[in-house]
């Protein structure tokens, strides 16, 4: 394999090997996947060389920005879509950290599989959460030594992915300044993702995400026809 060039609209190979000439080596020049389109599937498998330079430019080009991400709506799914992102990501030896605001969100089911993976780690924050009016105060320094503990991770960089787990609830309240904390994740390093679940997003939060999916509910079993919560399924 050859020297490899990167850049955002093209990836330059030279190869090691001379071509049929005898002459100079060969070159090849590719679009960087990075400038396509991710959604379509126009390039077809290619072997050898001109493969490995595909796979090399899609690691260094596409997969370099840190994505903002938010999971809202009142339909089910949101934490769960973000495990799954954590899941995937311990597939890629990717580091994640969940730290979860309002404890006992997640069911058994979900934790007991989490800790058998490696790469994932949970934080419980909110044990002491209330929600009473006659309480916001304590719930308001909850969130504030919660919201430090975030802070703190995203300046050191240690993870891959961190997923902020019904941050969006905490917000709602009011028990964080949406400004503040929109600037620390302004000020993330280039290469974190993070992921922000729960109800009630704030509007200036999801101007400010690269992906932003509401989940809704259109029909519940245990409304519709009195099924309880199923193993496997909710817990």
């Amino acid at each position: 394999m050859g020297a490899l060039q990167v850049s955002k609209r093209s990836i330059k190979c030279t190869d090691t090997h001379e071509d049929s000439a005898g002459g100079k080596p060969a070159f090849f020049v590719v679009p960087s996947l990075a400038a396509l389109d991710p959604f379509s599937h126009h390039l077809k498998p290619v072997p050898g060389i001109l493969s490995e330079v595909l796979r090399r430019g899609f690691e260094d080009s596409a997969m370099s920005k840190g994505l903002l991400i938010v999971f809202t709506g009142n339909g089910k799914g949101k934490t769960t879509s973000a495990l799954g992102m954590a899941v995937r990501a311990a597939g890629h030896s990717m580091r994640t950290l969940i730290l979860q605001f309002i404890k006992g969100a997640w069911n058994y089911g979900e934790l007991e599989a989490l800790k058998r993976l490696d790469e994932i780690e949970i934080r419980p924050l909110g044990s002491g959460f209330t929600w009473k009016k006659e309480n916001l105060e304590e719930d308001r320094r909850l969130a504030g030594v919660g919201w430090k503990l975030a802070t703190e991770v995203i300046e050191r960089g240690d993870y891959d992915i961190l997923i902020l787990d019904e941050l969006n609830l905490v917000l709602a309240y009011g028990l964080l300044n949406v400004a503040e904390v929109l600037d620390t994740l302004g000020r993330r390093p280039e290469s974190l993702h993070v992921v922000i679940t729960g109800r009630s997003a704030p509007e200036e939060l999801l101007a400010a995400a690269d992906l932003v999916t509401e989940m809704r509910e259109v029909k519940h079993h245990y409304r519709e026809q009195s099924i309880r919560a199923q193993k496997g399924i909710e817990f």
